[in-house]
């Protein structure tokens, strides 16, 4: 019995398009890798939405190369940074990674709609850390987005 307790206890894996609606930041755990401020120099950049069919990771990586700068100051709630050697949750999508995680896609619509609120890199980061990404609507990014 209590091997069969222990698999319902495994967590999903962080690669799985859902995001875990089970997630809390706990004071335990430590915040994933970030940048404080942007560099004076470029920033990496970030994959084609032609690399893939899913609309959803299209969506995503079309986001990604505007707001670079604010992607580059999250952490990343997949732990990417554990398992992948990621700085921040740029290195998703300067990487296929963020394709295949529902953790990493809801961060980024979650950090390009609050910069278009006009919240600062600090400001967007104060949400992801309280789970704030989690209720982002995926339902308005399962079609193509309009250009720019």
């Amino acid at each position: 019995m209590a091997m069969a307790l222990g698999v319902v206890l495994i967590p999903e894996r962080a690669s799985s398009r859902s995001a875990d609606s089970s997630w809390q930041e706990t004071s335990a755990e430590p915040v994933p890798a970030f940048h404080n401020s942007v560099p004076a120099g470029q920033l990496p950049a970030t994959l084609s939405p032609s690399l893939f069919t899913d609309p959803v990771a299209q969506n995503a990586y079309s986001l990604a190369p505007r707001i670079k700068k604010i992607l580059y100051q999250q952490p990343c709630y997949c732990h990417c940074d554990r398992s992948q050697g990621h700085g921040s949750l740029l290195d998703c999508f300067v990487s296929k990674h963020a394709a295949e995680c529902g953790i990493c896609e809801r961060e980024d619509f979650y950090a390009y709609e609050q910069s278009h609120k006009g919240k600062t890199g600090a400001q967007i980061r104060a949400g992801i850390q309280r789970g704030d990404w989690q209720g982002v609507d995926i339902t308005k990014y399962e079609s193509p987005l309009p250009a720019k």
